[in-house]
């Protein structure tokens, strides 16, 4: 029973402390996270994590031994019994996350071992020399490569995306919030680093509008100019719209200030306010320095998980390589959390959106052309963590980059681990700060240098300076314990914390609320009063002077998180002359490599702590060599260097912007507006659209099967057809150039349907996903009754957008009567095809009166896997069908329905298949990118490009000929397709047709994340009907603003 006498001692105090155990059964579970301080909940933490179960037991034993009557003695027995069912809890959470971890390193080798299984087949072709210096954007394809553009040879414009938090260019609020920390610091810097570079015209950084009254108003002015720091470059003038600003978006609550983790289901809205103003800028920037031409971004750039997802969509939407830095990344906080052993994975997912945020990393590694961290500890202890990222995979890969052979569709995003750079514009060397007694009296000490000293009885003495917000993983809590602990460190130095700003603690949040209490606590424990500083106000100006204050008493900063991702306060205490103690966990170890200016500890190990801090303070020699070493070495973290590297590594990206950008070169320019607009745009789209090629022979007894057979150059099926769609397309694009040529403006109907899109006053979108042709035939017709005059008036046009194929389509259209030149487009396999109508029906041999836009496919077709996806897909499907007959599969290719764009398979019992997050995560650890849709009520499942999909589809339309998204009205049911939550979100306005698509429910039901997370059913833009008929309908459209004649 002597080891035990911890434990009943703990026990014992627990009960002398007063509250009840639900108290400390409550607060155990969040702990410091949320709760308030108490001794109480520090015992029952002790006994959780520093004991075994049989521990417990024996105390049970021992207080159960002792039969009194006595209230303490029950007590005493029933928490032993409580706390221990606690113990078993965590060795429970423990035990499922072992598993977890064990099944997903299973998946990752058996992914690697196929993915490497693919490669193995032509490894000897690897001799065939440095033909290929970069990965393709397209897997192992080289088509359409574009030569690099050099940044000092060509003005470009960059877009930087940082949504959530309070971004301005000037007095920053750092650490009024979780949400407002070193990322908000970083992006303007960065922006405005970036745009003194040579060659960089314009960068706009976009965040959210936000109009609250509990924020400042300038957080509502939608353009900030951000002057630049260094002024003998900021005069050198490159033309009235250049340099760097901050683009403010409006999204979501426009009166509310709203976390990040509430922001999930505004990122459509977002992407499409975006878009647009790139658009609007591109067009900008091309009268100026573009000859008329629209100048689209070099590259887009998101930081943290929701402006990754946002830059993916714009990405997508625009054709322009993508960048990406998490800052912090979800599967690594995940990872911590669970650790701790106090919250269940859905616990967690409840109160941090985690599978949202971590779902839009993942899509993130998808899209990135490069990755870029600060340290290579990111690379290394976190991004492996992610499906879409194998170091293993990765250096395989490019090794068969370098040697030129073939990657089957294969594609990892280069990670590119550069530091984030300072701004040294105000520091200024200032000698006498070390030495205390050479004041100089011309100079008064800065205002914040009273507001902290006004707290120490004794100011002169060496500080100890901690900057960081309030919040549990900044671990400041062990550090007061540390320093209240250690009485040598409290003689020889004063605490400094600066800790965002306040004025009640009850306004704050819980979290940083708690962390605060439990703080002036400790402080009160030990009686530290006179020792520690913690000011209620500092701005953003006032930090400078904050360094210099510690570095005038020859103090030392310390940063004790238990995990940095970077820590960009070490660099800039490093810049002032201050000696780190920093955390050994994250990117405090690059930085300590290269600056050698202080110690790195175990912010688990409290001693570790205060003996580094008493090391640095009590040794003036080693206090000396560390303060010249950071200033030494401070040069390589400055903002030139960090773009320098940045715009290097970034021409290594494959370029890329839209596709008929290069056509529009070839014929001249017109307004808009002008009558002539319609047939520019007909002569345009001629050269990239193509007839379908669905069905049967055409009249003059030509079949597609005989044009394939003719092509002497064909080597494979896939090469026939592409063949023959060239072939094919020579004739109807020399019809379409004489009709543009000789025809009037409004003598054929096609040459004016394109751009007509634009001019509509409404569009209406069809996408309610139905199991049968019959209701989606109804639907479509309802709509169209609606639409009534307005329809024949050409004041609202029609879209189709479902999974069906275009043939599928076309039957739907006939049997129901209905023309297909009634509508203005067709969006076809779940958003992998796009279609118009045509009045040339007669050159097609299928004799189907459609033309395909071969420019959304190239634009639509990045890193699409081809060949190499199907094989795998074709792979997986037969695993799933394992030992059953022809008769009895479960899934099976179907090769009528499946295009060069979309891998469709049929789809008999979708119970017995994973769903789609499973199918998903395996395709990401085999390195192939796509988009995975189950449709059709799970009868179907559709593989299409990775950034391809039906909203984006409508964004392609908005970008490609000017289609309004906010006068769009779509159409969907209840529920639909496993792509239906992207139709709901953006600027668009939404009809939920009320009874429609609940079936498809199913489709839902193993969701990473609840559809309440991403789609905000509350939004202005999203109605549902009372039913389905044309008045509900009509009704619904009123409620939406849609003014119909």
């Amino acid at each position: 029973m002597a080891g035990n006498d911890w434990i009943n001692s703990y026990l014992e105090a627990i009960l002398d402390v007063g509250p009840g155990l639900d108290d400390a059964k409550k607060s155990s579970l969040l702990l410091r996270e949320r709760g308030h301080f108490s001794p109480t909940r520090y015992f029952v933490e002790e006994v959780i994590t520093g004991f075994d179960e049989t521990d417990l037991h024996r105390s049970w034993l021992r207080a159960a031994a002792t039969r009194s009557p006595q209230e303490r003695n029950t007590r005493l027995e029933n928490m032993c019994w409580r706390i221990w069912n606690l113990v078993r809890r965590k060795k429970q959470l423990e035990g499922e996350e072992a598993q977890h971890i064990a099944k997903r390193r299973l998946e990752r080798e058996s992914g690697r071992r196929e993915a490497t299984a693919d490669m193995s087949e032509d490894l000897s072709e690897g001799e065939k020399g440095d033909v290929v210096s970069d990965i393709s954007a397209h897997g192992d394809s080289t088509r359409g490569r574009m030569p690099r553009i050099s940044s000092v040879d060509v003005m470009e414009s960059w877009f930087l995306y940082s949504l959530h938090g309070l971004i301005r260019g000037e007095n920053m609020e750092l650490g009024r919030d979780s949400d407002t920390g070193g990322q908000v610091k970083y992006v303007v810097e960065l922006a405005r680093a970036l745009a003194t570079m040579p060659g960089v015209y314009r960068v706009d950084l976009l965040t959210r509008q936000i109009s609250a009254p509990d924020v400042d108003w300038s957080y509502g002015e939608p353009t900030e100019m951000l002057s630049s720091r260094n002024s003998e470059n900021s005069m050198q003038e490159l033309g009235e719209s250049s340099g760097a600003y901050i683009i403010r978006i409006p999204f979501g609550p426009k009166d509310k200030y709203i976390s990040k983790e509430l922001l999930w289901p505004y990122v459509p809205e977002f992407v499409d306010g975006a878009l647009h103003h790139i658009i609007q800028l591109s067009k900008v920037l091309g009268e100026q320095i573009g000859g008329g031409q629209p100048v689209w971004p070099v590259a887009i750039h998101g930081h943290y998980a929701d402006a990754g997802d946002s830059a993916a969509l714009l990405s997508g939407a625009l054709n322009v390589p993508m960048l990406f830095t998490g800052h912090s990344l979800g599967r690594d906080k995940l990872e911590q959390l669970l650790k701790q052993g106090r919250q269940s994975r859905e616990e967690i997912n409840a109160m941090y959106k985690i599978m949202r945020r971590i779902e839009a990393e993942e899509l993130s590694l998808d899209a990135s052309e490069t990755v870029i961290t600060s340290t290579r500890q990111e690379i290394e202890e976190q991004w492996r963590l992610y499906d879409g990222f194998d170091p293993v995979l990765e250096r395989k890969l490019r090794a068969r980059i370098k040697r030129g052979v073939s990657c089957h569709g294969r594609f990892m995003p280069r990670m590119a681990v550069i530091p984030p750079g300072m701004e040294f514009h105000h520091i200024v060397p200032h000698e006498g700060d070390v030495d205390g007694d050479e004041d100089n009296p011309a100079s008064s000490d800065p205002p914040i240098w009273s507001e902290i000293m006004r707290f120490f009885s004794n100011p002169r003495k060496p500080m100890i300076l901690a900057l960081a917000r309030a919040d549990p993983k900044k671990n400041i809590t062990t550090l007061v314990k540390a320093f209240g602990e250690c009485r040598p460190l409290r003689e020889l130095a004063n605490l400094t914390l600066i800790m965002g700003n306040r004025d009640d603690i009850d306004e704050m949040s819980t979290t940083n609320a708690s962390v605060l209490l439990s703080i002036l606590k400790l402080i009160d424990k030990y009686d530290l009063y006179g020792h520690v500083a913690y000011p209620k106000h500092h701005k953003q100006s006032d930090v400078p002077d904050i360094y210099r204050l510690a570095a005038k008493t020859k103090g030392v900063f310390i940063n004790p998180a238990f995990i940095e991702p970077f820590g960009l306060t070490l660099i800039e205490a490093a810049a002032y002359g201050l000696p780190i103690v920093a955390t050994k966990n994250g990117g405090p170890v690059d930085i300590h490599r290269v600056l050698d200016n202080g110690l790195l500890v175990d912010p688990h190990d409290q001693q570790a702590i205060a003996d580094a801090l008493l090391k640095l303070v009590s040794d003036k020699q080693l206090w000396a060599r560390c303060r010249q070493n950071g200033l030494k070495n401070i040069h390589l973290f400055s903002w030139p260097e960090h773009c320098k590297t940045y715009l290097s590594r970034i021409a290594s990206c494959r370029p890329r912007q839209p596709q008929w950008q290069r056509s529009d070169m070839e014929f001249e320019n017109s307004e808009s507006d002008s009558p002539g607009d319609s047939l520019r745009d007909i002569q345009d789209i001629s050269l990239n659209l193509k007839l379908s090629l669905d069905g049967e022979k055409n009249e003059g007894g030509s079949s597609l099967e005989n044009i394939v057979d003719s092509e002497e150059n064909a080597v494979d099926g896939k090469n026939r057809a592409e063949n023959a769609i060239l072939t094919l397309s020579k004739g109807v694009i020399g019809s379409m150039q004489k009709a543009v040529s000789t025809d009037k403006p409004d003598s054929n109907v096609s040459s004016s349907k394109f751009p007509v899109l634009r001019r509509r006053k409404y569009i209406f979108v069809v996408s309610v996903d139905c199991y049968t042709s019959s209701d989606l035939l109804e639907i479509i017709v309802t709509v169209a009754e609606v639409a009534g005059k307005d329809r024949e008036q050409g004041s609202v046009g029609f879209i189709l957008s479902t999974a069906l194929t275009i043939s599928e389509m076309h039957s739907l259209l006939v049997s129901g009567g209905l023309n297909p030149s009634e509508f203005d487009a067709f969006i076809c396999n779940s958003g992998s095809e796009l279609y118009y109508p045509s009045s040339n029906s007669e050159d097609s041999p299928s004799g189907l009166p459609f033309v395909v836009d071969l420019d959304y496919r190239s634009h639509t077709e990045f890193r699409w896997g081809g060949e190499g996806l199907r094989n795998t897909l074709v792979r997986w499907a037969a695993s799933i069908n394992d030992g059953k007959g022809e008769e009895d599969q479960i899934i099976a290719e179907d090769e009528s329905g499946s295009s060069t764009h979309c891998y469709a398979f049929k789809v008999e019992d979708l119970s017995l298949i994973p769903p789609v997050k499973e199918l998903r995560k395996l395709m990401r650890i085999q390195a192939l990118r796509c988009h995975v849709i189950y449709c059709q009520n799970g009868s179907k499942l559709n593989v299409v490009p990775l950034l391809a999909s039906r909203s984006q589809a409508l964004r392609y339309l908005f970008v490609r000929w000017g289609m309004d998204l906010s006068n769009t009205v779509v159409f969907v049911g209840e529920c639909g397709d496993t792509d239906y939550e992207g139709l709901i979100g953006g600027v668009h306005k939404t009809v939920i047709l009320k009874g429609v698509g609940g079936s498809a429910s199913k489709l839902h039901a193993n969701r990473s994340y609840p559809l309440e997370h991403v789609v905000a059913f509350d939004s202005p833009n999203v109605v549902q009907t009372e039913g389905c008929s044309s008045n509900d309908i009509r009704a619904s459209l009123e409620k939406l603003g849609v003014v119909l004649g």
